[in-house]
């Protein structure tokens, strides 16, 4: 099982699990493909970044990928308080 994890294999699935909710969304509560992008964008970032780190990539990659969050979560911020 700790192989399951450290392969980075529990992220993919979580990722795919995020997906599939992601497509429910935009199906039944017809969210604007933006919308989705801001709500899921900054999970699907750290997650990456979780992802990076467990296969021992370079530090640049888990960094970057978690810096990238950080916009998106103030974007969504933006959209749900202005409405």
């Amino acid at each position: 099982m700790s192989g399951f994890f450290a392969s980075g294999h529990a992220v993919d699935l979580i990722l795919a699990i995020m997906a599939v909710e992601a497509g429910f969304l935009l199906i039944t509560r017809r969210m604007t493909t933006y919308a989705l992008l801001l709500v899921f964008g900054p999970g699907v970032c750290i997650l990456l970044g979780a992802r990076a780190a467990l296969v021992g990539a370079e530090w640049w990659w888990i960094s970057l990928a978690l810096a990238a969050s950080f916009p998106l979560h103030l974007l969504d911020l933006r959209r749900r308080l202005s409405r």
